[in-house]
């Protein structure tokens, strides 16, 4: 899977980037078939925000975001809305039967 962070209006330490990737990572191994997912760091006056943005077969697009004062905690708040968006997901998909 393709990750893209990309930092809006502010720079982001490499240690959040590299969290950010490790995050991204966790979430695609929870998806079917990821194909791309983008983070996006901004800041905005005194808020911090994450969004989070993941691409699925046939045109599924999955996006979270979280804001806080700082990218840490924004960044996991995005996680655990995605991670509940993907669990619901994987709830919904009908899993085919072998055929007999």
């Amino acid at each position: 899977m393709k990750t893209t962070v990309t930092a809006r209006h502010c720079e982001i330490p490499e240690e959040i980037r590299t969290r950010a990737e490790d995050v991204a990572d966790k979430l695609a191994r929870m998806a079917h078939r990821p194909q791309r997912m983008e983070i996006v760091f901004d800041h905005d006056h005194q808020r911090r925000i994450v969004e989070l943005k993941m691409w699925l077969p046939r045109g599924q697009t999955l996006v979270a975001s979280g804001d806080e004062t700082d990218f840490r905690t924004a960044l996991d708040r995005a996680a655990e809305k995605l991670r509940s968006q993907l669990e619901r997901n994987a709830a919904r998909t009908p899993r085919r039967q072998p055929a007999a």
